[in-house]
């Protein structure tokens, strides 16, 4: 008796499961079990929006359960859209993250029969972002040069350190920020320093740096800042400024346009990074420098005087985002007041892909994270607010270990270069 045995393959061509798809399937997933769950728990009634940054004006409002539902189902048409074509990866990831987080707060909102003032949430979305655009920039300004900047951290808790101590001193809020930069600029100088003269391992040279600053800001506050408060750490709150008529703009008008100097200028580095990193001669040879610095050397570049000046100037930028910790979010410092910013700044950098403007956006979204769980709090939701704040952090390993789309460092990222 004979059997015959037929091999069975699946008609799927070699190379189909792209980051694209994989992604779209993960989505998938996520948004059914979050539909499914949302509308469960969403209560048959209104969920009210107002579009100020009170709960009184103009407001809008939904059905809780079949506003879950239906942006719920939006999510996973999203994800399902990426996970068959593999295309345009930012664009529905974006709609379905977007429409997954509308269907929660449909959820949450309705179930505590509470309101949202749309303003205010954008208003807490941008200033929570604020330390993690200047941070990730600093990144993107050090990493598209070849040097890894695991360093942030340390960077803003020194400029959050001296913008206290410089702006309390002087009585200056002007002194104060060029107290924060120069913090950010002293941790700079050692970790080109240790990474580009002596070659020291990167990664290694910014773990030691931000212990470091951890130690250092945390004895100068219990020597000196805690022991005189008002003489070393009561610096004044940045002046806030509205820009008339855009500020009164519904929803965005106040995150934007009604803020301090730290919140304009965050705007306008992202800016100015992106046109001179792709527009300049000074952009090409840092791009150069961080893709092939040998090519670059050969065609006259000096690679590592580029390298130490971008590395200073990377300082510079978030020692300006240390600032917002001692002198927007509180007016003291206080030991570890940044609490893992500089991480979160870093996962940004890597969520952007090393490129300003895609750092900026991740920003806002880990930002929005943290106004996400401040709401929380608020409506006294189930679901404890710790749990939505530890979701950056969670965000920071994955986009380190690489399990969040591949992406592409700098080729000579974190490669020292010894001119032969």
């Amino acid at each position: 008796m004979t059997s015959t045995t037929m091999d069975v393959t699946l008609d799927v061509p070699t190379g189909y499961w792209t980051r694209e798809r994989k992604t779209g399937a993960v989505l998938t997933v996520l948004s059914l079990l979050g539909t499914v769950l949302f509308a469960m728990r969403a209560a048959d009634g209104p969920a009210r929006f107002f579009f100020g940054d009170t709960v009184q004006g103009a407001s809008f409002a939904v059905n809780g359960k079949v506003g879950a539902i239906v942006f719920g189902l939006l999510a996973v048409a999203a994800a399902v859209t990426l996970l068959v074509t593999g295309k345009r990866y930012g664009l529905w990831v974006s709609l379905s993250l977007l429409a997954f987080v509308i269907s929660a707060m449909c959820w949450l909102v309705s179930a505590r029969n509470g309101s949202v003032p749309l303003s205010s949430l954008t208003a807490i979305t941008i200033a929570a972002a604020l330390p993690l655009i200047f941070g990730s920039l600093s990144g993107v300004l050090c990493e598209r040069t070849g040097v890894v900047n695991v360093a942030i951290e340390g960077q803003l808790l020194t400029g959050a350190f001296l913008a206290a101590l410089v702006g309390t001193v002087t009585g200056s809020w002007i002194a104060a920020l060029v107290g924060a930069a120069i913090g950010g600029a002293l941790i700079s100088a050692l970790l080109a320093v240790l990474s580009i003269k002596y070659v020291v391992d990167q990664v290694v040279a910014g773990i030691v740096l931000n212990a470091f600053a951890l130690g250092l800001t945390g004895y100068l506050y219990e020597q000196l800042m805690q022991r005189n408060q008002s003489q070393f750490n009561n610096p004044d709150r940045l002046p806030t400024w509205s820009i008339p008529v855009l500020s009164d703009i519904p929803i965005v008008g106040p995150a934007l346009f009604r803020g301090t100097i730290l919140t304009y200028t965050a705007f306008i580095l992202v800016i100015v990074v992106t046109v001179t990193l792709f527009r300049t001669r000074w952009g090409l040879r840092t791009r150069a420098v961080g893709e092939h610095p040998a090519a670059a050397d050969t065609v006259g570049i000096r690679v590592l005087g580029l390298r130490y000046m971008n590395v200073l100037l990377a300082g510079l930028v978030a020692g300006f985002g240390g600032a917002y910790f001692s002198m927007m979010s509180a007016t003291s410092f206080t030991k570890n007041i940044t609490g893992g910013a500089g991480f979160i700044a870093l996962a940004a950098m890597i969520f952007g892909r090393w490129h300003p403007v895609g750092a900026f956006l991740a920003a806002l979204f880990f930002g929005f994270a943290g106004a996400l769980s401040t709401l929380l709090r608020i409506l006294g939701s189930e679901i404890p607010g710790e749990f939505l704040a530890m979701l950056p952090y969670v965000a920071t390993i994955l986009a380190v270990a690489g399990l969040v789309g591949r992406v592409r460092a700098p080729a000579a990222d974190g490669k020292p270069y010894v001119k032969g």
